[in-house]
């Protein structure tokens, strides 16, 4: 009975268990009922016989009343005998009920024995007495009465097994209706019930509706499976609102992010175009990272490599001007915290994260970030201020990188400056010198205006020689590259130089763009330049030419002419600009030379690797 109390599934299956058992209860007595009826309609049969055979003797016995004749009596013996035989048949005797009616099986012995005992004898002398005839009638008469009766009971036997079956289906019927009732009862409350309150559960579940419940009672399956996805309900319900803050909290977290790499993508620009100026350019980029990141202040400092320490140039909420600043009158940092920001964070103590500014194992400063400690960092904010770390060490190292090279360049330009100046104006200011020298000793002398002239014909010249070589080294010092590309630079100075010739030089050029960054460019123009005023003052060409091209990551520059070309095939002396001519091809990391061509006049070949070239190779 607890199995059955508790378990849906042993109900239904003892439901179905008892009207199969009834079902076949039912069939079983049908069988047995209908087995055990199987011979009354014969009986009733033979009984019926048995009747007709005593009216037939009692019609016979009555025409021999009144025809008495031997043909008649004949008939009456052989209707007795006849009647013998049906009662002593063995399928009467097989026929009748022997334990369900005992009246029947005692009617049928009375008509036995009387029939044996009492007409049978008489009938064979009958046949001298009439009034014995009389009476033998009125005797069947009586028989046939008690075979009615027996008749009677047979057919009533019938009945009452009929009747009984159909008692018995009626009362299996009935049980079979009522064990589907309770069933579909139970059925209907223990399981499409709560199947219903289980799929509306589901249902609002799958629309995220965590508050209904099913409210199943009892012990059966669908009540625990109720009371599980009921648990399971509530909880999914607790997950999902602890999942939807920390989506909601993400969501913010992502939005500050962007807002963050959206201003490190803006500062970015001031730090990387804004020179050496880290004030300027990233004073306005730390102030909103702390507002937006809800910390704060910022201080950033420089590390000084010689004596190994930090020095403060920018902070963005002081009350003090750091003590490096620059510029005096730049009010940046010189900003009070504001009392609302220490309000939201409940006046609580701040404490101070130091971010090395690095790149690789070179230390280029330092970012204090001030926080409050009852808030803390989240990792995405120090994910943030990593970035912010390696953009600022980006910046620094490109500024220092620049500064280096503009140092670098700017000595490199006052080597060549210095070796132009050496080689041409200064040696003719020596040779000015020398010349003075004379005059002033032939002055001593007292020599006469005809004998000085000659120095003041030499003095004339050299400073003409001097004031010419002072206008194109004005020229070169003045040269800058205002066109968008070598090329047209290139291009206005075989023009100009093609006016002073007097003759068209050819120009072929073959690089690509954005190859050669600006310094290697203006050595590349002050080769050509160079090549080119040689070939003014000393070849005497009427044909010149200029190619560059770049071929196997070398870029070749040939400067050709048919002028007089040189004494010998060896290399020329250093003179006329070669040797600043072959200081910048080391510069470059080339080589120049300076030869004979084979149709007459000079060669000039200058051969280096571009520095774009030269970082693809490592």
């Amino acid at each position: 009975m607890k199995l059955l109390q508790r378990s849906l599934a042993a109900r239904i299956t003892a439901s179905l268990l008892t009207i199969s058992l009834m079902a076949l209860i039912s069939i079983a007595m049908t069988v047995w009922m209908a087995g055990s009826s199987r011979g009354d309609a014969d009986a009733i049969n033979w009984a019926g016989s048995l009747r007709l055979n005593t009216y037939q003797l009692i019609t016979a016995l009555q025409r021999y009343q009144h025809e008495p004749e031997d043909a008649q009596r004949q008939h009456v013996i052989a209707l007795a005998e006849r009647f013998t035989d049906r009662l002593d048949n063995p399928r009467l005797m097989g026929s009748l009920p022997t334990t369900d009616e005992p009246r029947i099986q005692a009617r049928h012995q009375q008509l036995e024995h009387h029939w044996r005992e009492q007409l049978a004898p008489r009938i064979a002398s009958v046949f001298n007495d009439d009034a014995e005839v009389a009476r033998l009638i009125d005797e069947l008469e009586d028989q046939k009465s008690a075979i009615d009766h027996l008749v009677s009971l047979l057919e009533r036997n019938s009945e009452i097994k009929f009747q009984r079956l159909e008692l018995l289906q009626i009362f299996f019927l009935a049980l079979t209706v009522m064990v589907v009732v309770i069933a579909l009862y139970d059925i209907r409350h223990n399981l499409v019930r709560p199947l219903r309150q289980l799929v509306v559960l589901a249902r609002e579940t799958s629309r995220h509706n965590f508050t209904h419940r099913s409210q199943l009672q009892g012990g059966d399956e669908l009540a625990l499976l109720g009371r599980a996805m009921d648990t399971m309900t509530a909880e999914l319900g607790t997950s999902y609102a602890k999942l939807q803050d920390r989506v909601s909290r993400k969501k913010q977290e992502l939005a500050r992010s962007n807002a963050a790499m959206q201003i490190l993508h803006d500062g970015s620009r001031a730090l990387y175009g804004g020179g050496n100026d880290l004030c300027t350019s990233a004073a306005p980029m730390l102030r909103r990272l702390e507002k937006l990141l809800d910390i704060g202040p910022i201080g950033f400092s420089l590390h000084d490599p010689f004596d190994q320490r930090d020095v403060p140039i920018l902070t963005t909420h002081s009350p003090h001007r750091p003590t490096y600043c620059r510029d005096q009158n730049c009010q940046a940092c010189l900003l009070e915290p504001s009392p609302e920001a220490f309000t939201e964070k409940g006046e609580a103590r701040l404490e101070c994260l130091t971010l090395p500014v690095s790149v690789g194992d070179t230390l280029l400063g330092t970012l204090k970030v001030h926080y409050a400690a009852n808030l803390g960092l989240t990792d995405s904010t120090r994910r943030l201020l990593n970035a912010l770390t390696d953009q600022l060490a980006t910046a620094v190292y490109l500024q220092r990188r620049i500064e280096q090279q503009q140092q670098v360049t700017l000595m490199n330009e006052r080597t060549i400056i210095a070796r132009e100046l050496h080689d041409s104006l200064a040696q003719s200011l020596s040779y000015l010198k020398i010349q003075v020298t004379r005059l002033e000793r032939m002055q001593g002398k007292g020599l006469s205006p005809q004998d000085q002239a000659p120095v003041f014909d030499e003095l004339r010249t050299g400073l003409d020689s001097a004031y010419r070589q002072l206008r194109e080294l004005l020229t070169t010092f003045r040269l800058r590259l205002d066109g968008t590309s070598l090329q047209s630079t290139l291009s206005q100075t075989v023009a100009e130089f093609s006016d002073r010739l007097g003759f068209a030089v050819e120009l072929d050029f073959d690089v690509p763009p954005q190859l050669l960054n600006p310094n290697e460019e203006i050595h590349v123009l002050q080769v050509v330049r160079e090549a080119l005023a040689n070939i003014l003052k000393h070849a005497h060409a009427r044909w010149a030419s200029v190619t560059v091209h770049f071929t196997q990551s070398c870029l070749s520059v040939i400067i050709a002419d048919d002028g007089i070309g040189l004494e010998s095939a060896a290399s020329p002396p250093m003179h006329h600009g070669l040797v600043i001519m072959h200081d910048r091809a080391e510069t470059l990391g080339g080589t120049l030379q300076v030869r004979r061509r084979d149709g007459g006049g000079t060669l000039v070949t200058l051969v280096f690797t571009p520095q774009t070239a030269r970082l693809i190779a490592q």
